[in-house]
């Protein structure tokens, strides 16, 4: 039975709940996902990172290699979007701090 479009699949954010450490979820990701799809999805997080750091945009465009199209569509999400962001960021924060710190 074919699902109506309206219906949620669940399956891919049920299998992503079900990993237990980073190195199955870059394998994981690796098989589901396409080289630039996954350079994509890992500079966003980095530019939502810095833009919750206060970082303006010629700053996040030289340390990430982001356009300026890709840093504003980030930060839309993180004024208007989902609050997806909103949730991981902070949760994310000492792991960040360590990212920053190896620079």
């Amino acid at each position: 039975m074919k699902k109506s479009p309206k219906e949620e699949n669940n399956l891919l954010y049920e299998s992503l709940l079900q990993l237990k450490d980073v190195e199955e979820c870059r394998r994981f990701m690796q098989d589901l996902c396409t080289v630039n799809e996954l350079k994509a999805m890992e500079q966003r997080i980095e530019v939502a990172m810095y833009l919750r750091d206060g970082m303006i945009y010629q700053e996040i465009l030289k340390r990430t290699g982001a356009s300026s199209a890709t840093i504003s569509r980030v930060n839309r999400c993180l004024q208007y979007g989902a609050e997806g962001y909103q949730t991981i960021l902070p949760r994310m924060e000492a792991f960040w701090e360590e990212e920053k710190n190896k620079e």
